[in-house]
């Protein structure tokens, strides 16, 4: 049942692309916080803060619940096919965001929101958050409640926020990972791929 429903995660990095800024320690850094509640006058941004929380713009995550009793292998298919599906959910987050999105200023900061929450799982799969590479399994498992009946987006609260990620996490084994070289083969496959996002 988890491989069926796995996939709509990754909608979070389908778009990020040359986005993705380079895995780093966030304790090393200085923040500033801003509210985006009502921003600049936004009617459409009431309530922003309430997701994630306002000193918490990317949905960062420190800890997680793994659900040690759902063991889920991961099964290897073509590139071919895996760059599909995130296209297919690359396409939806674009339909959610011109579709139900009315102010160009709003939709900047949403899809921003969205493109700073998915780097975080860059640092994931290199092992150098602290946190599994894995997935939300409740999250995900509202992916069928995006369509109405009829085919067209739905207008459903779908009852959670963004603090709830990490309470329901799957981390599917059988990866290839070794202690020894993996951090510094992920580090080259991570070079290559931004220096094939800066040759575009």
């Amino acid at each position: 049942m988890f491989a069926k429903i796995s996939f709509p995660l990754f909608v979070v990095s389908a778009l990020a692309g040359s986005s993705f800024a380079a895995p780093f320690n966030t304790q090393t850094q200085t923040r500033r916080y801003i509210s985006f509640n009502d921003w600049h006058g936004l009617s459409s941004l009431s309530g922003f803060d309430n997701f994630y929380g306002s000193e918490n713009f990317s949905g960062e995550i420190s800890t997680q619940v793994v659900e040690q009793e759902q063991e889920v292998v991961c099964h290897s298919l073509s590139v071919e096919i895996i760059q599909q599906k995130l296209l297919v959910l690359q396409e939806m987050a674009k339909q959610i965001i011109t579709e139900q999105i009315c102010d160009v200023e709003t939709q900047t900061i949403v899809f921003q929101q969205y493109i700073s929450a998915s780097s975080h799982f860059m640092s994931d799969i290199m092992h150098t958050s602290g946190i599994s590479a894995g997935y939300d399994s409740s999250i995900v498992s509202h992916h069928s409640d995006l369509y109405s009946s009829d085919g067209s987006l739905s207008t459903s609260d779908l009852g959670f926020s963004g603090s709830d990620v990490g309470k329901s996490v799957i981390v599917p084994t059988g990866t290839n990972w070794n202690d020894s070289t993996s951090p510094s083969s992920v580090q080259v496959a991570y070079a290559a791929a931004q220096s094939a996002i800066g040759s575009n």
